[in-house]
């Protein structure tokens, strides 16, 4: 069985399922599935967002307003931790972290959308697919489990606060977001290899504005049972295990705030879990809606919507919501803004 430029070939229990012709090799029901042409083989159309006509340059504005802002808001925090001695802790050290993978998630479906929104050709090669396909399901585990070692940090800090610096010291602080960063690339890589290896017969018309795997199984004539459970189980077991920390975590700490005697004392303590609080609650509760909601046949239009939120608009409030309520960020913010601007007065 061989696979050329021209067609793939793959065998089929169901010939109803392949829109395409059938024929019989050795005995066997093989599908055939004939690409469009010899230049377009190897490639895929993504449908992206139905936009109005009239409402497709605000459209155009929107993302690209969004795209910038996240590029510059998460760039000057990177900046400021790094020119702020006090910031050069393990929260700021994950909180880069954080900002690295938020402007990695953003890159990889928002420029895209910006194309695809310019030109008529919404085309992407197959290579091309798969890697936008592997760094954003990468991105995507990172951004859960930094969270959660975000909830840990808080942790030792407020309920072992003596041994925070052996709990969080620099070496464990790298081994875990090393370990973050691997786990999450190697998990996808598995899942893109997987997803690339089916069939797909049934169209080449992807219906969502990147290359996701729920929209690929849609469009395959391969079974896609096995692929479904494992991807489930992997996402599952990443998001469940990040929850699961977090709220541990989140449980010890609400428990030894509520034995500080001093009002302000609890204010304080909490006061340093806020930004991160409304960050897990903005994160878990699009990953909810998109993946425990109930599923109809109007569901990938919708889980387009919920990805846009999880994929642009998060990336953009997260660095907003940790500068807005961190005096020490803000300071460093506005102590080197003043001071960039009033040496270019004086030049």
């Amino acid at each position: 069985m061989t696979s050329s430029a021209s067609f793939r070939i793959g065998v089929v229990e169901n010939n109803q399922r392949c829109g395409t012709e059938v024929a019989i090799l050795g005995g066997s029901p093989i599908c055939v599935i004939k690409m469009f042409n010899q230049s377009s083989s190897s490639r895929f159309i993504l449908l992206g967002l139905s936009f109005v006509p009239s409402l497709k340059v605000l459209g155009l504005l929107a993302f690209l307003g969004m795209y910038l802002v996240t590029l510059i808001a998460n760039l000057l925090l990177i900046i400021m931790v790094m020119i702020n001695p006090k910031l050069q802790t393990p929260m700021y050290f994950f909180l880069t972290n954080l900002s690295i993978v938020d402007i990695g998630l953003s890159t990889t479906v928002v420029p895209k959308i910006l194309k695809n929104t310019l030109f008529k050709d919404t085309s992407v090669s197959l290579l091309e697919c798969a890697i936008q396909m592997h760094f954003h399901l990468a991105f995507g585990g990172i951004e859960c489990l930094i969270l959660a070692i975000m909830a840990y940090d808080r942790f030792a800090a407020i309920c072992k606060p003596l041994h925070y610096n052996t709990i969080m010291s620099k070496k464990m602080c790298i081994c875990m977001a090393a370990a973050s960063w691997i786990a999450s690339f190697i998990n996808s890589i598995i899942h893109v290899i997987y997803t690339f290896q089916m069939f797909f017969c049934r169209s080449h018309h992807v219906n969502h504005f990147s290359c996701e795997i729920p929209p690929f199984l849609q469009i395959s004539c391969s079974d896609t049972w096995l692929h479904e459970v494992a991807t489930y189980f992997s996402a599952g077991s990443i998001a469940g295990l990040s929850f699961f920390l977090t709220l541990i975590s989140y449980i010890h700490i609400v428990s030894t705030i509520l034995k500080i005697s001093f009002t302000d004392g609890r204010y304080k303590a909490l006061s340093t879990c806020a930004s991160h609080i409304i960050v897990v609650t903005v994160y878990y509760g699009t990953v909810m809606l998109l993946y425990l909601r109930p599923h109809s046949n109007s569901s990938l239009d919708i889980d387009k919507y919920i990805s846009i939120f999880y994929s642009a608009v998060t990336p953009m409030l997260n660095p907003i919501i940790y500068s807005v309520r961190n005096k020490d960020v803000k300071g460093t913010i506005k102590k080197n803004l003043f001071k960039n601007v009033l040496q270019s007065r004086l030049c």
